[in-house]
């Protein structure tokens, strides 16, 4: 599956367009990570285990909208993007999102 934030793909031409697709997840904040991060943000300096989980909800989040792109036809995701938002107080939603196409090399 070949998924860009670009609007085409270089090299290959686009013969169908499927729709938007997404990848979804809501993650809480565990008790350990909150107070790691509370004494880092006074100490300093990144916050590993908050890095961590987010790079892992990011992949987690493409991965299935990847397979809903696969499950419509698609062999690409183009204009693909992130999103994410706060939901309640110890909630974070995180959203990837783009539109699957058939694509062919040029």
């Amino acid at each position: 599956m070949i998924v860009t934030t670009m609007n085409d793909i270089p090299g290959y031409t686009v013969d169908e367009v499927f729709g938007e697709v997404m990848g979804l997840t809501v993650r809480s904040r565990n008790v350990g990570s909150q107070i790691g991060a509370q004494l880092k943000s006074i100490l300093g300096g990144e916050l590993k285990g908050m890095t961590k989980a987010l790079v892992d909800s990011r992949h987690e989040v493409m991965e299935r909208m990847s397979q809903e792109a696969e499950a419509k036809g698609a062999n690409a995701i183009i204009a693909m993007r992130f999103d994410t938002s706060e939901m309640g107080a110890n909630w974070t939603e995180i959203c990837a999102y783009g539109t699957a196409v058939r694509v062919h090399k040029a």
